[in-house]
């Protein structure tokens, strides 16, 4: 029963509660993840689901007991050192061998926005990234750009869906260009099964990284984008990702990360962001749920911005009420200030 009203489970974890399921105000692939609030969080979009047993006394005692989730201690976790870390980087290297770009459509019919729906090749085999471009209505070329990174419903959605824009499209509205790759996996590109284990998920990892760049090489064929003024935007598992792109990508101007985190999961070295975060050196803005529990406060979030490479001056986190999704009006304010102090603001 998704998407109408998060649901409490009995199940305890620490001093929390499971509910699950996504409330009618949080994106869908909320449906499938976990998620815990104090059981007194009375918030609008918390419910009920409600059972009859015949027999009470049938009922298994296991499904009452508390679920413990893993959780990896970053306080005594280090990166490696930066002699083995450039070996991980060369993981992320590629031929830069002609983007053959196309533009496959254009769509002028918004008020706000002109896309265009591209094809460049990838950096790998013979594959080709599917990306939509939104060009402003209301700014002057040439464009600053935003690259956006999505959420892991990306990797379940079929198809790039328009009501993403009621979120993203502040960011066009405001006189930014949005390039939004389809990266291995995602969208369009979506895979037919996840991958099987540890190693596969690296692969997948690394070819979404080299996807990033070579979307940024393709920015750099556009005389109507401005390739010195691009900005990362990573969404809960785009965000996930982020040290991973920008220690490796150093063309990013800033960056803006919404509900991102360490893993609470083991990764391998080659792809794990504690290992990367250090080497991260772009103006980042963190912006978090206090109560998230995919990325808790402690446990995750404050390790990541703790061994981010970028000075102090340049990186900020700022915690908003809520969880792993809060409410974007503020958030979009913060954000776009965020943009305008480190790439000017759009003519």
């Amino acid at each position: 029963m998704a998407g109408n009203v998060k649901e409490w489970c009995w199940n305890e974890v620490r001093n929390l509660r499971y509910i699950l399921g996504g409330g009618w105000n949080e994106p869908n692939y909320q449906f499938r993840g976990t998620d815990a609030r104090s059981p007194f969080d009375r918030s609008a979009t918390n419910g009920f689901r409600l059972m009859k047993l015949p027999d009470p006394s049938a009922l298994p005692q296991a499904s009452l007991r508390p679920i413990e989730e893993l959780v990896r201690n970053y306080r005594k976790e280090k990166p490696v050192t930066d002699e083995l870390f450039k070996v991980y980087q060369g993981l992320y290297a590629y031929d830069r061998t002609d983007l053959r770009p196309i533009v496959e459509s254009v769509d002028d019919s918004s008020p706000a926005w002109r896309v265009e729906r591209i094809t460049y090749a990838a950096a790998y085999g013979s594959e080709r990234i599917i990306a939509c471009l939104f060009l402003p209505k209301n700014a002057a070329k040439p464009y600053q750009t935003v690259v956006y990174f999505p959420h892991s419903g990306g990797l379940y959605q079929r198809t790039f869906q328009p009501a993403e824009m009621s979120y993203l499209g502040f960011l066009v509205q405001t006189g930014r260009a949005l390039l939004v790759p389809m990266y291995e996996g995602t969208y369009e590109r979506r895979l037919a099964a996840p991958p099987a284990g540890p190693n596969a998920t690296r692969d997948v990892f690394i070819q979404e990284m080299k996807d990033v760049s070579r979307s940024l090489d393709y920015l750099e064929t556009r005389k109507d984008i401005d390739s010195n003024n691009v900005a990362y935007f990573g969404v809960s598992y785009g965000a996930f990702l982020a040290p991973l792109s920008l220690a490796v990508e150093k063309r990013f101007k800033a960056a803006v990360l919404w509900s991102g985190g360490f893993p609470l999961r083991s990764l391998p070295p080659e792809v794990d962001p504690i290992n990367f975060a250090p080497h991260v050196k772009t103006p980042l803005l963190m912006a978090n749920g206090a109560d998230d529990f995919t990325f808790p406060v402690e446990e995750s979030q404050k390790p990541l911005y703790r061994l981010l490479g970028t000075s102090e001056p340049d990186k900020r986190q700022v915690l908003y009420p809520g969880g792993h999704i809060f409410p974007f009006a503020r958030i979009k304010k913060d954000t776009l200030d965020w943009l305008d102090r480190y790439m000017g603001i759009p003519r």
